[in-house]
């Protein structure tokens, strides 16, 4: 089962659907009869069902019978209510529970517990009723018929516990879609929504039910990543991976062994020309281990040791870029149960080799495995289950003592991995379609702060898509047009919006061929004016995470040549990104609106925008902020307090910001880049009111800064 975290999306739930018939209505008297539960998984109703009739040790009253058909003779002989609930607790397991009206169900089952001295506490639940009152306000009312008609949902085995259990799950996954687009995405969110309107019921309806609350269970359901190991998430594989060494094809097994004991080394890679060293293409190399060559001899005795190492190499290699946190290799080699990766870079060449050896110092977690789970995600299910797992990673990062800019880093590295992963579904559902493979090469790139590695938990799409050839309106353009309609609507479903600003590779300004983009990059910066450089910033943030890298790559640095070599548009580009109003009071204080302070339009966006704008100006060809800063700072361009102070007041928003989001996240609140001062302590509020202080003159260093002259200059 999945792990139940507060950031999982209703569609990834693990759930079962519950439904009980009782002797009556009246919960202070009421017994249960008739327990019936269905289970699903990653949003798909299983085989998996529990029905037990329930002998309630009290004769079944007629009236009662007409509405279920069961009678006092069908549970005659049948388990009592503390043997049904134990066989149904090893069912249910910690899922979430579902069901329609489900505080009534909750308080018969609490009720019987007590008269059984069961041990009860209250389970995570959702409630059907109540999330179609969130989705739909305007219905004549809320009945399992109602919504049944209005959802397009077949009744199936009214008035049985079985029965309303199916029918209620299929009711769920019909609403999943419609709250999503209601803005409530994730199990928290729903559970906030049902508790803000259980209020509105009539009293004398649910007197006595069990209402929605955080019950205990959700403590326990982010135990699982409370603790976790920072150092896999601070380093990169670059930093702990060893030069790799290559054999000839036709080198002996013996000969092989000999260099891996006399270099005590655990592996070696074999290549036909293996003179090219550490540029040889990952595609044209194998492997062989120390373990490869125990069962050689064992497999063909000593005369394996004459034949040539091809004849025991492993291919193709499994691989991890060398700029990938180390928690990826971690949990690529757990998935695959391998002790050796190959280190490559961003063009599939071999840069390192890197053994389970190397990382024995690393304890592991289960969060470890997060990328490979993102990376080989089978379904939009699966892909937003492993997604939900996140904020669970950010937060123990945190207690960790990791800086929020390298947290929002591993986020960021995710947000990549994610997408990448709704690209390739997408081109598999192009194929299902009849639409055939790619018909050009082609590069997916992530924007903003994704591609600049410093996205939060409230982040967006902004991705676009570079393809090799093909005009405007051309049959290649209208394949990529398509695909992106279906890459947007996977990271909508995962819990990655669509972008407000429509800055998404489906729309025509946001995808194109090297030809388009080469134009409309030369438009922007020699004819721009202010009103058309809105999103045109985010550009300039620009990593590839699908497909042929070199055609974003290539791309981005002519931009930052031009950009460069057109001081105006650097210029311009200043004046629209930095100018910013900072939320502070005329007499000094913290502007809020409603007890918050919008910390990224008043803090973040004059930083970034500093920072972009000089680097392109300075053709400091980097993504991420900090990095940009530290840019200026090595060609001595700007006064070296003043690049620190943007640094550490980077840093300090980004904080902020994030763990509001992990305390609105837990509550169930809508994420946002708003802060709420309250939560903050007065040295912490001091602290921020001189930070945003310290930025009231960026427009003047922006200024100061755009025709400064390096120090190599």
């Amino acid at each position: 089962m999945a792990d139940l975290l507060d950031g999982t999306p209703l569609i990834a739930l693990d759930a079962v659907v519950l439904d009980t018939e009782t002797t009556g209505l009246d919960i202070t008297h009421a017994r249960i009869i008739q327990i019936g539960a269905v289970r699903i998984r990653n949003g798909v109703i299983g085989d998996e069902t529990f029905e037990e009739l329930v002998n309630p040790g009290i004769a079944v009253p007629a009236e009662s019978t007409q509405v279920h058909g069961i009678t006092t003779a069908m549970v005659a002989g049948r388990m009592d209510f503390a043997e049904a609930f134990d066989a149904f607790r090893r069912f249910a397991g910690d899922a979430v529970l579902v069901g329609h009206s489900i505080g009534f169900d909750l308080a018969i089952l609490k009720r019987e517990c007590a008269l059984a001295e069961l041990a009860w506490r209250v389970p995570r639940h959702l409630d059907t009723r109540l999330l179609a009152e969130a989705a739909k306000t305007d219905l004549p009312g809320f009945s399992i018929e109602t919504l049944a008609n209005w959802l397009d949902v077949e009744v199936v085995g009214r008035h049985s516990a079985l029965g309303d259990a199916l029918t209620t799950a299929r009711l769920f996954l019909a609403l999943a879609p419609r709250l999503r687009a209601a803005g409530l995405r994730t199990l928290a969110e729903a559970e906030r929504a049902a508790a803000e309107r259980v209020e509105r019921l009539q009293p004398a309806s649910v007197n006595g039910w069990v209402m929605p609350e955080a019950p205990q269970s959700r403590l326990d359901s982010e135990r699982t990543l409370a603790r976790i190991d920072s150092y896999p998430y601070r380093h990169r594989v670059a930093d702990v991976m060893k030069d790799p060494v290559f054999v000839a094809d036709d080198m002996s097994l013996g000969e092989a062994m000999r260099i891996m004991t006399s270099r005590r080394i655990s592996s070696v890679l074999t290549a036909a020309a293996p003179d090219a060293g550490a540029g040889l293409a990952a595609d044209g190399a194998g492997i062989v281990t120390e373990r490869d060559v125990l069962w050689a001899i064992d497999a063909d005795g000593a005369k394996a040791l004459a034949k040539p190492v091809s004849a025991y190499a492993s291919t193709p290699l499994h691989r991890v870029r060398e700029d990938a946190f180390i928690y990826r290799a971690l949990g690529r080699m757990e998935r695959l149960g391998i002790r050796h990766l190959t280190a490559i870079d961003e063009h599939d060449r071999v840069t390192g080799s890197l053994s389970a050896r190397d990382l024995l110092r690393l304890r592991a977690s289960d969060a470890i495995s997060l990328g490979d789970a993102i990376d080989h995600a089978e379904s939009v299910a699966d892909l937003a289950s492993a997604w939900a797992r996140i904020p669970a990673v950010a937060s123990s990062l945190l207690k960790e003592g990791v800086e929020a800019r390298g947290v929002a880093n591993v986020i960021s590295r995710e947000i990549g991995a994610v997408t990448r992963q709704a690209a390739i579904m997408a081109a598999a559902q192009m194929a299902r379609d009849n639409r055939g493979e790619p018909p050009t090469a082609f590069a997916v790139v992530i924007l903003g702060s994704g591609g600049r590695g410093e996205s939060l938990l409230a982040a967006d799409q902004d991705n676009a898509v570079v393809f090799e050839d093909g005009a405007p309106g051309s049959s290649q353009d209208l394949w990529f047009a398509e695909f992106g309609e279906h890459v947007a609507e996977i990271l909508d479903t995962v819990g990655l919006p669509f972008c407000r600003g429509g800055v998404m590779l489906k729309n025509a300004a946001w995808r194109g061929s090297l030809a388009t983009w080469r134009d409309r990059v030369e438009n922007w910066v020699r004819n721009s004016r202010p009103q058309d450089l809105l999103n045109v910033d985010i550009f300039f943030d620009m990593r590839a995470v699908r497909g042929k890298a070199a055609l974003a790559n290539r791309l981005l640095e002519e931009a930052f040549a031009l950009g460069h070599g057109v001081p105006e548009f650097a210029k311009l580009l200043g004046e629209v990104t930095t100018t910013t109003h900072l939320p502070l009071t005329m007499w000094g204080g913290i502007r809020t609106e409603d007890g918050r302070v919008d910390l990224k339009k008043g803090a973040l966006f004059p930083i970034v925008g500093v920072a972009r704008c000089l680097a392109i100006r300075h053709n400091i060809a980097r993504r991420a902020t900090s990095d940009r800063l530290e840019g200026l700072r090595a060609l001595d361009i700007g006064a070296p307090d003043d690049i620190a102070n943007l640094v550490e007041v980077h840093e300090l928003i980004l904080g902020h910001i994030l763990r509001q989001q992990l305390d609105d996240l837990a509550a169930g609140r809508r994420l946002t880049n708003t802060v709420l001062l309250a939560r903050l302590s007065k040295p912490q509020q001091r602290r921020l009111k001189q930070a945003l202080n310290s930025l009231g003159d960026v427009n003047d260093m922006v200024r100061n800064l755009m025709f400064a002259k390096p120090r190599s200059g």
